[in-house]
């Protein structure tokens, strides 16, 4: 790996650190509410294992190790510098890389997906490893060397997240260097047929070719009512893998798993109403079991759970991070519920059935009815994972989605989180002050419409069994893309995920944010949002507000070529993706409704300049164009022509790679890593305790969260 390749691996020196404030809302539950607030903030944290080792083999033991250091010392960094024979720099170089690996929890970007390294030398971490015995047993304890911390100079592939057949690292395959993707798509295909969900699992290959399906379970065997698959824990498998077995294997993250049913019974019985009882039972029994049927069940019973003061899921959720996007991260999320902005999030869900039919397709192609979900402006206590999005629309299964509902939530103290002075590239001075003004209030209306109508959209024609679908199949709808009636649909037994594969949670998030871009337009939205009067006018505030958000989405698709590879050609955050993609359809409108402005060869003053007054026509009219195809081959199961669609829209040629990539990554920006609260349990009494946006605060917040092996805190 060359030396430029290698420094765009640095951990951020300093990394951008922000609080999540929460004590007000906090403090205004009843004691009973904290209580289950409480329990379920453990629950999530102590889950915090599980995403380490959904990272990277090394991923567990540096968290160890960074925990180690800290408790040796009580954060006392100067005396560890002064012990271990090291300079205040490397010290403060290991805080930062610290910090971005608490807050991405693993040594891969949560967003991004490629790995970060410490900028101080190996030395600095084998001389805290001499000071500090317990750290030094933490390494080899989990057998893994200080050259772990550091880049794979040898294997440059394995600096990304990816299929481990195309040398990159996934340890949702772990110990598995040559399970090919193929045989990965073979075993999803035949856990389909034995309607095996695979959100909790891992997969590994034996030496002996044949593969063990690792499932998260609290128990090491199946229940004695057998698992989701039924009686058998070994199969014999077919096709392409024919004369190879797969067995089940029960007990991945028992330990952990275990925990966590515990804490979730003890918020059980702090339950607001049955359907909070009932729904954390169902959670109990799939942590403890394995059953992600009982899973589902707990979602339909979060779905029904209305208007609750404190909101909560968890479990093993999206599938962004798994090459195949089949294999979930443990997540676990509690907040309260914001009042105020949550009225104007329950008037965009009264106004959805007429905002619905002014998407660019006809009614076959969306639901027959319009289930109006809860859709709540949530204060995040606690969000454990990879990172922390700003709205949330689930859950994710098809079948919930359409025969029950799903929720939507706007996380508002991640939204309105910021560092002071925050750069902002590719934005024209004429630009900057309306931008930093409005950018909150347009970023909270692309949230909304993003994760009520985009994800809240469509409908999957389907063969829901033999001979039965849930379209008229002997008089096919017309597809608005060909003027032809559909030929492709979806088989019984398959869902989006399945026929789209790895693409297709990039691809969705796409047609979400297409249809944000879509209905910002429509200034009755806005008003909802409490911007204008509902008059069609880009010169008041609505229109202000409007053009930051086509202005916010252009800029996110220059920063985002920031996350493709130029070694791998590949894409490493789906969100980035799906930007870039809608900025090349802004740019491909034409008529000079936006362009790419610069006078320096080397591109360093590159700024987007968009014709304001063109929005409404020229770049409505190109979104709604890109929209109606995405959505169209999403709905009809045209795997083909959704692929074609999305490379070639996705595409970096040699100018964005060559000339744009390296003045992005020059004036790249460090990305938040957010210091979240703790609560302490004593006498049924629940504390809430904050920490400062610092380095040292967010590695004593980590510290004081008593998911360390022989530490127990707050239970």
């Amino acid at each position: 790996m060359d030396k430029q390749s290698l420094s765009q691996h640095y951990a951020d020196g300093p990394p951008t650190v922000v609080t999540l404030p929460i004590k007000s809302h906090f403090e205004a539950l009843t004691d009973q509410q904290k209580l289950y607030a409480h329990h379920v903030s453990r629950a999530a944290f102590l889950g915090t294992r599980i995403v380490l080792r959904q990272v990277s083999p090394e991923s567990e033991a540096i968290f160890d190790f960074i925990i180690a250091l800290q408790q040796a010392y009580d954060g006392q960094w100067p005396e560890l510098q002064k012990d271990a024979g090291t300079s205040e720099q490397a010290v403060k170089e290991f805080l930062e890389y610290a910090t971005q690996f608490l807050g991405n929890l693993g040594n891969y970007k949560g967003f991004g997906d490629s790995k970060f390294i410490p900028r101080c030398p190996p030395e600095t971490i084998e001389a805290f490893a001499s000071a500090v015995p317990k750290a030094k047993e933490v390494l080899l304890k989990y057998k893994v060397s200080v050259a772990a911390f550091y880049a794979t100079t040898d294997e440059p592939a394995k600096m990304h997240l990816g299929f481990p057949d195309k040398g990159h690292l996934s340890a949702y395959y772990p110990n598995s260097p040559d399970i090919t993707q193929d045989e990965i798509e073979q075993i999803s295909a035949f856990m389909a047929e034995k309607k095996l969900l695979p959100e909790n699992t891992r997969l590994t290959k034996t030496n002996e070719g044949d593969f063990q399906l690792l499932i998260a379970s609290g128990l090491s065997k199946p229940p004695p009512e057998g698992s989701d698959a039924g009686p058998d824990t070994e199969f014999d498998l077919g096709g392409r893998l024919q004369g190879k077995k797969l067995q089940l294997i029960f007990g991945d993250h028992i330990e952990e798993l275990a925990k966590i049913a515990l804490h979730i019974k003890k918020a059980g019985l702090n339950a607001a109403n049955d359907t909070q009882k009932q729904m954390m039972d169902e959670y109990a029994k799939s942590f403890g079991s394995g059953s992600l049927n009982a899973f589902k069940e707990s979602q339909k019973l979060w779905v029904k759970d209305i208007g609750p003061m404190v909101e909560t899921n968890i479990g093993f959720i999206e599938t962004y991070r798994d090459p195949a996007n089949v294999r979930a991260e443990w997540e676990g999320l509690v907040a309260m519920v914001n009042k105020e902005r949550t009225q104007a999030f329950q008037k965009l869900v009264d106004a959805a059935p007429s905002m619905i039919p002014k998407l660019p397709w006809a009614k076959d192609f969306e639901k027959d009815t319009f289930s109006a979900p809860d859709f709540t402006s949530l204060e995040v206590l606690t969000f454990n994972g990879s990172g922390i999005p700003a709205g949330i629309n689930i859950p994710n299964y098809d079948d919930i989605r359409q025969a029950v509902g799903f929720k939507n939530v706007s996380l508002g103290n991640v939204l309105s989180a910021k560092a002071p002075n925050e750069p902002i590239p590719f934005i024209r001075p004429e630009d900057l002050e309306l931008y930093q003004t409005t950018r909150d209030q347009a970023f909270e209306v692309q949230v909304g419409i993003h994760e009520l109508l985009g994800h809240g959209t469509g409908k999957l024609l389907q063969e829901t069994s033999p001979g039965e679908y849930n379209f008229d199949a002997s008089d096919p709808p017309i597809s608005p893309i060909t003027n032809k009636p559909i030929a492709t649909y979806y088989k019984p037994g398959q869902t989006w995920s399945s026929v789209f594969g790895g693409f297709s949670a990039s691809y969705e998030e796409c047609r979400a944010e297409c249809v944000a871009m879509a209905l910002s337009c429509d200034f009755k939205i806005l008003h909802i949002f409490g911007f204008g009067d509902g008059t069609v006018d880009v010169k008041n505030k609505a229109g202000d507000v409007l053009y930051t958000g086509y202005l916010s989405m252009a800029r996110a698709g220059i920063a985002a070529v920031e996350f493709w590879d130029p070694k791998s050609r590949k894409w490493g955050q789906a969100h980035m993706q799906a930007r870039f993609s809608i900025l090349k359809t802004f740019l491909e409108a034409g008529e000079g409704f936006t362009v790419l402005d610069y006078s320096q060869d080397d591109l360093s003053d590159l700024t987007v300049k968009m014709d304001k007054e063109k929005i409404l026509t020229v770049g409505r009219k190109a979104v709604e164009e890109y929209l109606q195809k995405l959505h169209v081959f999403k709905c009809t199961a045209d795997y083909e022509a959704g692929k074609k669609l999305y490379d070639d829209m996705t595409d970096v040629d040699e100018w964005w790679a060559n000339k744009v990539r390296p003045e992005v990554l020059r004036r790249k920006t460090p990305r938040k890593v957010f210091v979240q609260a703790n609560t302490f349990e004593k006498d049924g009494k629940v504390e809430l305790r904050e920490y400062e946006p610092t380095n040292e605060d967010m590695i004593r917040s980590w510290s004081e969260r008593g998911v360390y092996p022989e530490v127990v805190v707050g239970i």
